[in-house]
């Protein structure tokens, strides 16, 4: 029973690695999945038109295992603009809360200025 239930540990730890390997390759990649650093590296041999070699982020010890990454420069980069389209649309949106937020309480003041004027009691 032991036995059986260490090789399911086994498996389970497997098939997590595996499937952070896959969702891992989204933006620029930091670190592979073997804890290598990623960098930037140019193959001089994959020429495309004229440009003198193809890009990508790949890990330092990288094998062609599916374990490692190499991922093309150009979707890495692609999907960090994406990823900082989203996040600067989200930014915007607060601040166009906090805006209305702002205007609500500039109300709110001149409100309890006026009260106060008046010299009517302030309620809560």
């Amino acid at each position: 029973m032991e036995e059986e239930l260490r090789d399911m540990k086994a498996h389970k730890a497997y098939y997590n690695m595996l499937h952070l390997v896959a969702n891992a390759q989204q933006g620029i990649p930091k670190l592979c999945p073997c804890g290598s650093i990623t960098k930037e590296v140019v193959d001089e041999e994959d020429t495309y038109d004229y440009l003198p070699g193809k890009r990508y982020f790949i890990c330092k010890g990288y094998e062609n295992d599916g374990m490692h990454f190499r991922q093309p420069w150009v979707m890495g980069m692609q999907q960090e603009v994406e990823r900082l389209k989203e996040r600067f649309h989200e930014q915007e949106k607060l601040l166009r809360e906090c805006e209305a937020i702002k205007g609500e309480v500039r109300m709110l003041l001149m409100r309890v200025a006026e009260l106060e004027k008046r010299n009517l009691p302030v309620s809560n």
